[in-house]
């Protein structure tokens, strides 16, 4: 299982902190590239309101920035300086697409870190530009081109990605990898590494189980593929551990150079 972090400095410390734990790992460096495709509308609300009928994310959309419009001038007044977490925060898309239109038209000034009012223009004045991922308006892109003749933006990212890969199998090991990394690893990657774990842990021990039963290659292979798949209740769920051969030749790999298992030729020891 493995685990991303944000910093180079952060992927050398929990792989520190890991080898002190006696918790094998090693530590991947990634040159990762995104490519994001968007549809952009543009216009003013008036514009682009009488033209959305029918097109559901763009008539959700404006609604939401008329909500946002409301609340935000419900009280607040011009040449009142407001500091910019009491207006918006990142997860309020409506308010932020709001304040960044109305900085534009000028009718907003930032200051330090915070925002004055300079006017309240009218919400069928304002300009706006919408953007909205290809795939979500994917249905409405004939009707979106005829209306509104919108413009496709192609972002390119290129970003260096840190990963600490944990090696081990045991569930007690792979337990105390989670309490570590959880102090320096993304949540999306925990929540990855949680169930990649459990799975390694638990493929790892039906192996092991049926080694002692089978000692040639080929006999344990096919014993373990009839176990296929494997399934883990818990409380409220459970996992379903799928594999094929080719992925069991190479995790007994793994289990031997961990050494948990001897493969030589046919044979096996557990």
């Amino acid at each position: 299982m493995k685990f991303e972090v944000l910093t180079k400095d952060e992927m050398n410390a929990l792989s520190r902190e890991l080898s002190r734990a006696g918790i094998m790992n090693r530590t991947r460096e990634e040159l990762s590239r995104e490519i994001s495709h968007y549809i952009v509308i543009e216009g003013t609300y008036a514009e682009l309101l009488e033209k959305a009928g029918g097109i559901g994310p763009l008539e959700e959309y404006l609604e939401a920035l008329r909500s946002a419009y409301e609340e935000l001038f419900s009280d607040w007044k011009p040449g009142e300086e407001r500091p910019a977490e009491k207006l918006f925060d990142e997860s309020d898309l409506g308010k932020l697409m709001l304040v960044t239109s109305l900085i534009e038209a000028g009718s907003i000034e930032e200051r330090d870190g915070s925002f004055v009012l300079r006017e309240k223009p009218p919400l069928e004045d304002l300009r706006i530009e919408l953007r909205f991922p290809i795939d979500e308006v994917e249905e409405y892109l004939e009707e979106i081109d005829e209306r509104f003749k919108p413009t496709m933006v192609t972002e390119y990212t290129l970003e260096k990605r840190y990963y600490v890969e944990v090696l081990e199998v045991e569930r007690e090991l792979i337990e105390g990898a989670l309490e570590i990394a959880g102090e320096y690893a993304t949540e999306e990657s925990i929540v990855e590494a949680t169930f990649d774990g459990i799975a390694r842990s638990v493929l790892a021990e039906k192996i092991l189980e049926l080694a002692e039963k089978h000692r040639r290659k080929n006999e344990l292979i096919e014993a373990v593929m009839e176990l296929e798949p494997i399934v883990v209740r818990g409380r409220s769920g459970r996992v379903n551990i799928y594999y094929d051969e080719d992925a069991i030749e190479d995790f007994l790999k793994t289990l031997q150079t961990l050494g948990y298992i001897k493969v030589k030729g046919n044979r096996v020891w557990a």
